[in-house]
């Protein structure tokens, strides 16, 4: 019993150590070295602890404090109300824990009415007005004593200096959220790294560096802007019955209120609120990492009262954490379809964003070596939106002593030839073509995918012992395949090699844009070989074509011409081609179907998130037809945003460009009128 005591005393002692300095990162320096989701997870241990043994807690505990004490470099200031912080809800069960414990010291079983607010990512902040006219402001800092960094709220536009209507009291002091909206912050990192300066890690250190800068003209360049969520101290006039109608008065005097503030009753409508919110998430111009739930009453709220660091009427219910600290397992490297060499880190597995990730591409040497990701390196991953997960950063603080640089292969792990790496090029990559298995491999499962040929039941399993059978070198052999090869295969039955054949021979009628996008060629995806396609209209044509007749065609260049006359002029390809036409896979000409010419025409669309109506290649499939183009990366040439849930840095980029975005109840609109 005394070792346990000595064990858990111990780790009270270092998780209290650990948090203080991470509170001091986040709060004083802005330059947080844990993702959120990992600060909340050693929160709850120590609470958990403190709360098996109350003996070893401290009053000087992170559990009894708000933030991190003042940066001596700003006057204090000190709050005649604590800026209290708020507990956290995980779950729907966690949620309906806190919502019972409400409903308990309200002496009701009665459902609550709850004031639901995204919750922001930004910094907290203090505004004082006297009869209306703003005096100052103060960060929260530890909750007691905050820096006064009046002078620079002054620059954010999205504050009033002076408040307009009726009933301003003599003493407001209003509570909200400084924050850095998304376009602002990548348009912000944009000209850092033009400069030569080093980018803000997220909004968020954005929006707290550029409030704590000693000069306000600095501040006042920054794209800040301002929400309030509450009241500290007001004099004079009495207050409204509910939080809600304090936030049309706080609205009706000048101060900025969200337009996603929303009231529910009950658990049930306060789980329909948070999925709301969480759909709109990556469509809103600003991060929001979770909702605030408020009892809406005022009178209520007192009436429950507070801990010592929060309210018991309110509480934060967080998103699916979007970054997560995991260990690099290994690092090892995956050779491609077109011979690229590309290094993968192992992952602990993680879960974050909503799924686990276990492997992460590391991209090519020169992003692994900036990153200097190494295996045994603990690394912060992060997933948002339909972005692929990607290792943000190593924490060098847990860096063990014996790690070693990665070096990238000098010959392909798969066939042994020579890997090399074009000047100018960032990738490296195996020269033989489809002399390498593993190049084999990739080709034919890029053949048969569903955007290329779509051949059904054909998966990469069954293509991975085909080539190492012997059986398939090509896309053509495919079409030879009997069900006596297939059913020979591990976990192929007959009745399942009876409908991959079925699939083969469903494959063959397709288009020439499919076609060429299902052959690989080097930099033609799918938009290229539509434009590709229309343009030339036959297949013969295309492979006649000469360096200047390709870069005629809209969107090919130079190094698009060249690889495409290259893939031609090697025999092997053209003996595939007519091999797969021999076995009877054919095409229409494009001139015989040129899409109908609509207002839509010459639109450039890209697609983003979960389309929940329809899939996008459905939704691609009806934009084209109407004469529209869609590209998969957004740039000052697209012309409409299709953003679907979760939709992630496609909708950001789109935001900073100014770009119109279409929801998916608009572009249905959109799509029935034309």
């Amino acid at each position: 019993m005394i070792a346990t005591n000595t064990r858990v005393k111990a780790r009270i002692q270092q998780l209290c150590e650990e948090i203080n300095q991470h509170n001091k990162n986040y709060y004083q320096l802005d330059v947080p070295k844990i993702p959120d989701a990992d600060y909340d997870d050693l929160m709850r241990e120590l609470r958990s602890l403190e709360k098996q043994s109350p003996q070893f807690a401290s009053h000087n505990s992170p559990t009894q404090r708000v933030g991190s004490a003042p940066l001596n470099s700003f006057q204090q200031v000190e709050h005649k109300t604590p800026m209290l912080s708020l507990d956290n809800a995980f779950d729907d069960e966690e949620f309906e824990a806190f919502d019972k414990r409400v409903r308990d010291r309200a002496g009701t079983t009665d459902s609550i009415e709850y004031l639901v607010e995204p919750k922001l990512d930004g910094l907290a902040i203090s505004l004082l007005y006297r009869d209306g006219k703003f005096v100052q402001a103060a960060t929260r800092g530890d909750g007691k004593t905050g820096e006064n960094v009046t002078e620079n709220i002054r620059t954010v536009g999205a504050i009033p200096l002076l408040l307009s209507g009726e009933g301003i009291p003599p003493v407001l002091e209003v509570r909200g959220e400084v924050f850095m909206p998304v376009a602002g912050f990548d348009a912000l990192n944009q000209r850092a790294i033009e400069a030569g300066d080093k980018p803000f890690a997220n909004p968020r250190n954005a929006a707290a560096g550029s409030l704590r800068q000693l000069d306000s003209k600095i501040t006042a360049t920054r794209p800040l802007a301002f929400y309030a969520y509450g009241i500290g101290v007001i004099e004079g006039v009495e207050l409204p019955i509910t939080q809600q109608i304090l936030f049309e008065r706080l609205s009706n005097w000048g101060l900025p209120i969200s337009d996603q503030v929303q009231v529910a009753v009950g658990a049930s409508r306060c789980h329909q609120a948070y999925e709301s919110l969480a759909t709109k998430r990556s469509l809103l111009p600003y991060e929001i990492d979770g909702v605030v739930y408020k009892v809406n009453n005022l009178e209520l709220q007192d009436k429950i009262g507070f801990v010592s660091r929060a309210p018991r009427w309110a509480v934060a219910r967080k998103f699916p954490a979007q970054e997560k600290m995991t260990e690099v397992i290994a690092i090892d490297v995956q050779v491609g379809r077109t011979g690229a060499i590309t290094p993968v880190a192992r992952l602990a597995p993680v879960f974050v964003g909503g799924v686990t990730v276990v492997n992460v591409t590391l991209h090519n040497e020169d992003e692994m070596r900036r990153k200097d990701v190494r295996v045994g390196d603990t690394v912060v991953v992060r997933r948002a939106g339909d972005v692929i997960p990607e290792i943000v950063s190593v924490v060098l603080e847990k860096r063990r002593q014996n790690t070693v640089v990665f070096n990238m292969p000098v010959d392909c792990p798969i066939c042994g030839s020579e890997v090399e790496r074009a000047e100018g090029e960032a990738i490296a990559r195996c020269p033989s073509g489809l002399l390498c298995a593993a190049q084999i491999k990739e080709s034919i499962k890029h053949f048969a995918s569903r955007r290329a040929l779509d051949i059904e039941g054909l998966g990469d399993k069954i293509i991975e012992q085909l080539v190492d059978r012997g059986q398939v070198r090509t896309p053509a052999d495919l079409y030879c395949l009997t069900q006596g090869q297939l059913s020979a295969l591990e976990r192929i039955a007959e009745k399942s090699a009876d409908n991959t054949l079925l699939a083969l021979e469903k494959s063959k009628p397709t288009t020439l844009a499919k076609f060429l996008y299902a052959l690989g060629i080097r930099e033609v995806g799918e938009v290229t070989a539509k434009s590709l396609a229309e343009h030339f209209g036959n297949l013969n044509a295309l492979q006649e074509a000469s360096l200047e007749a390709l870069e005629e065609v809209s969107g090919v260049g130079s190094t698009v011409s060249q690889r495409v006359v290259s893939f031609f002029e090697l025999e092997h390809n053209r003996e595939v081609i007519a091999g797969l036409i021999q076995a009877g896979v054919n095409w229409p000409d494009e001139s015989t179907t040129s899409p109908v010419e609509t207002a839509l025409s010459g639109k450039v669309f890209v697609l983003t998130g979960v389309l929940s109506s329809m899939g996008r290649d459905q939704a691609k499939q009806t934009l084209q037809l109407l004469g529209a183009k869609v590209t998969g990366s957004v740039s000052k040439k697209t012309d409409y945003v299709v953003a679907g849930e979760n939709s992630g840095s496609k909708l950001k980029k789109a935001l900073s460009l100014d770009i119109t975005v279409l929801s998916e109840d608009d572009f249905l609109k959109l799509l029935a009128i034309h």
